[in-house]
C-alpha cells in the first residue's frame, strides 16, 4: 500500500512493489495477480481501516469529543509517512484512477457513503442523547464532517502544518456542534 501511497497507481512498478514487499515479481503475481489487483486490494484494505478507525472514534464520548478523535485518527494517519505526509491514501491515488476505471470509482463512491453514514449515525445519536437539536439535517452535517477530513488530508499532503491543521480540525467540530443545535 506504502508504494502506491507514495507513488500513485501510475508512478508505482511492479518492481516498486517487490521491492517494498521483499517478493519478487514472480509470486507477487501468483500470490495477487496483476498490478491492478494489488492496487485494488490496497484500496480495499485502506477503506476497511478508515473504517475501522472512524467507529473506534465515534464511539464515545460528547459528540465535539468524538468529532475531534476521529479528525486527529486521520490526522495521524496523513502525517504517518517516514518521508514526509501521506494525506488520504483514496484522495492521493484513487480520484485520478476514477476516471477511467469503473471499479475503482465504485470503491470510493461505496467508500464515501461508509464515511457519511458513520457520521450520520453519530449524529443520530447526538439527536437521541439531546446534544443536537431534532431538526438538525444529519445528512448534510455527516457531508460536512466528512468534507472536513478531506480537507485535512489534502492539506496535509500539501505540506500544511499538523499543528494547523489540528486547529482546524478544532474550529470544524465546534462550528458544526454550534450550527447543530
Amino acid at each position: 500500500m506504502l508504494a502506491f501511497w507514495k507513488g500513485g497507481y501510475a508512478g508505482t512498478s511492479l518492481d516498486d512493489i517487490a521491492a517494498a514487499t521483499g517478493m519478487n515479481r514472480p509470486s507477487l503475481r501468483a500470490a495477487f495477480g496483476d498490478k491492478r489487483a494489488l492496487y485494488l486490494t490496497a484500496l480495499r484494505s485502506y477503506w476497511d481501516a478508515k473504517f475501522v478507525a472512524m467507529g473506534e472514534a465515534l464511539g464515545t464520548g460528547s459528540l465535539e469529543e468524538a468529532l475531534l478523535r476521529a479528525y486527529d485518527a486521520a490526522l495521524s494517519v496523513y502525517f504517518s509517512g517516514d518521508d514526509g505526509p501521506l494525506g488520504c491514501f483514496v484522495l492521493g491515488t484513487a480520484l485520478t484512477e476514477a476516471l477511467d476505471d469503473a471499479e475503482v470509482r465504485d470503491i470510493i463512491d461505496a467508500g464515501f457513503r461508509k464515511l457519511d453514514a458513520s457520521f450520520e449515525a453519530r449524529f443520530r445519536l447526538a439527536q437521541d442523547l439531546g446534544e443536537l437539536a431534532p431538526a438538525a439535517d444529519t445528512n448534510t452535517l455527516a457531508v460536512l464532517a466528512c468534507g472536513t477530513m478531506q480537507t485535512l488530508a489534502i492539506r496535509a499532503r500539501a505540506g500544511m502544518q499538523e499543528g494547523d491543521l489540528r486547529n482546524i480540525a478544532r474550529k470544524a467540530a465546534r462550528t458544526i456542534c454550534a450550527q447543530a443545535l
